[in-house]
């Protein structure tokens, strides 16, 4: 199972899609996208095929702050409308809907990246996409519309998971009580060192191929910034602890966490050129407890109480592990910061 596709403003990337008659029994179409300030309808993604198996498909921007979706398979309609009222025209929605025809399930997802925010709605009996419809939604051409506040749209023929994401590149080094070992080579039952200095327990090691564009798009944190030996490449999405007195005078806590991605474009943080697909992995750790990567301290995994949550494990990428061998995880007592706060920051320990 693979990503069969990847697009984004400039440019489209499709593997061979097979014979004419070939169908995605199983998939996932995954689109990430800011809202436009609008009064009226606005057409996000677009696309349609013709022939033995006619499609048609509109992610759509509405008046007020929500989402319409509707996909006509063969007269066959999934029809979604979610309110999104409360995101910010900053924030980015990723849109994940997949189908498992065999088993006669599937589901629509609206997630904030780094927010943790999840909307979940059953799409029962879905019917299987055919590869045209694929290459008519993520393939150049005339049948399809691509508006400027998408980042990106995918397609997989695997059931993609929605929720916790990994977001460390394999090779970062963590550090362990025997010495730095790669992100990509601890497993089960590994232990690794926090950043209070104990040594704790891999709970899993999970691991993820997505398309390399959007929030899972990699950035580079820089040396010797944020206590770095080396640089390091993350998700976007990654969040980093830190500490100081910069923090105590400015946000009158100990520690704050802040996005690697709120501060691309600074001395800090860089892009990465990064090809159509990237490999992440993360560590769910006991407590949900700090990682050294490369002597920045970063978060481990946190999965909250998704144990709780049936219908968002099952969709998770955590749904083929064992139940009991979650842990929950409270609330880090560290707040987030804004994109705005936290560039305040970085410009105060570049002083």
């Amino acid at each position: 199972m693979a990503w069969l596709a990847v697009c984004d403003q400039n440019a489209a990337w499709l593997t061979p899609l097979g014979g004419a008659e070939e169908l995605v029994v199983r998939g996932a179409l995954v689109i990430e996208t800011r809202l436009p300030e609008l009064r009226r309808l606005k057409p996000l993604l677009a696309a349609s095929a013709v022939g033995d198996w006619p499609m048609s498909f509109a992610l759509q921007a509405l008046p007020g702050g929500g989402l319409s979706l509707i996909l006509d398979l063969c007269g066959e309609v999934v029809n979604h409308v979610i309110d999104c009222a409360d995101s910010g025209r900053a924030d980015v929605l990723r849109i994940t809907y997949a189908w498992d025809a065999p088993a006669r399930s599937g589901w629509l997802a609206i997630e904030r990246p780094g927010r943790d925010q999840i909307t979940l709605l059953p799409c029962p009996n879905p019917r299987p996409m055919h590869h045209d419809h694929i290459a008519a939604l993520i393939g150049p051409g005339p049948d399809r519309y691509l508006s400027p506040e998408v980042l990106f749209a995918a397609a997989s023929d695997a059931v993609e998971p929605v929720g916790p994401q990994p977001a460390l590149t394999p090779g970062i080094p963590i550090a362990t009580p025997d010495g730095a070992r790669r992100a990509g080579d601890l497993r089960r039952g590994d232990l690794v060192l926090t950043a209070e200095g104990t040594a704790v327990p891999v709970l899993h090691a999970i691991s993820r191929i997505v398309p390399g564009r959007g929030t899972f798009s990699p950035v580079c944190l820089r040396a010797p910034y944020f206590g770095l030996r080396q640089d390091i490449a993350v998700a976007s999405t990654q969040k980093l602890l830190i500490d100081g007195s910069e923090v105590e005078y400015l946000f009158g806590r100990e520690t704050v966490r802040l996005q690697a991605g709120h501060l691309l474009g600074s001395p800090q943080v860089q892009p990465v050129r990064a090809g159509w697909l990237v490999p992440y992995v993360q560590l769910v750790l006991p407590d949900q407890e700090t990682l050294i990567a490369a002597g920045c301290p970063v978060e481990s995994l946190n999965i909250g109480r998704i144990r709780r949550k049936p219908a968002l494990l099952g969709a998770s990428i955590l749904a083929d592990l064992d139940r009991a061998s979650l842990p929950e995880h409270a609330t880090p007592a560290s707040p987030v910061l804004h994109a705005f706060d936290a560039i305040v920051l970085a410009e105060h320990r570049a002083a």
